[in-house]
């Protein structure tokens, strides 16, 4: 898989695996408008990929923050055109996130606010260092989470717990996250990305095909009801039956041995 050098992320690419970093530590890794055509564009090229990636960890640079939010000084001063024109950029930068067929996991390794926070819910699941703390602030500073932050964090911990914590912009713990479903566990400092990498390589290491299916199913199957939802199951099922990879799994079973995946 080739990607340049990007100004505002970090890319590394082993065994399946890319591990994109958001990279502005001086900022706290805030979201500016490079990083979000930086964004896009990696995911970008991981849909014309194929198999080179199977899953992707999101993580950010050093210790302090996973990403603050929008980058509130390049932002200060600029016309109403021009703040709509970059949150454009945003929503496409999201909205790939959540698109992605490959599963992407958020590794929180500090605080994640705004924006930062719409990062890890736009994942397909997040793991977090205990020190790391949360929160939409947006309402307390005269605009509202635009990240997707209204639709996914309801998805994760319900209307009325989404409500409290976006109406009052209060910051909440990594605990109490991974109490109320935004994290999927809490990792002690320098921990966290050994325990990301695990779950990464249990991923990488199942039919590519299979899992690009599964999450397609499971997306599509929470915007509806659960009929249609089983419908779509079967659909996105059958399409598995002709390929080499069953094939494999089934004879790697028979055989009892460790199934070698291609993604065909």
């Amino acid at each position: 898989m080739d990607l340049p050098a990007y100004q505002t992320l970090k890319t590394e690419l082993s065994d399946r695996i890319l591990t994109v970093t958001l990279n502005r530590p001086e900022a706290m890794n805030a979201l500016n408008s490079q990083m979000g055509l930086d964004l896009i564009d990696v995911w970008k090229r991981l849909g014309a990929q194929g198999d080179d990636a199977r899953v992707v960890i999101l993580t950010g640079a050093g210790e302090r923050a996973f990403c603050a939010g929008g980058d509130f000084k390049e932002r200060n001063g600029m016309s109403d055109d021009a703040w709509r024109h970059q949150h454009e950029i945003f929503e496409h930068a999201f909205q790939a996130i959540i698109d992605s067929p490959v599963p992407v996991i958020a590794a929180a390794n500090g605080h994640a606010y705004g924006g930062g926070l719409e990062f890890v819910l736009a994942a397909d699941f997040a793991y977090g260092v205990a020190t790391a703390r949360f929160a939409l602030t947006e309402v307390t500073i005269g605009i509202m989470p635009g990240g997707g932050g209204t639709q996914t964090l309801p998805r994760a911990v319900g209307p009325r717990r989404a409500k409290e914590l976006i109406l009052t912009g209060r910051p909440f713990s990594a605990e109490q996250a991974l109490d109320w479903g935004v994290l999927n566990q809490v990792c002690e400092p320098g921990t966290l990305m050994d325990a990301v990498m695990a779950t990464a390589r249990t991923i990488a290491g199942n039919a590519p095909l299979s899992v690009r299916q599964a999450k397609k199913s499971i997306q599509a199957g929470l915007q509806t009801d659960l009929h249609s939802g089983l419908k779509i199951e079967i659909e996105a099922y059958n399409h598995l039956v002709p390929t080499e990879d069953r094939r494999e799994g089934i004879r790697a079973f028979v055989e009892k041995r460790k199934p070698v995946f291609h993604g065909r």
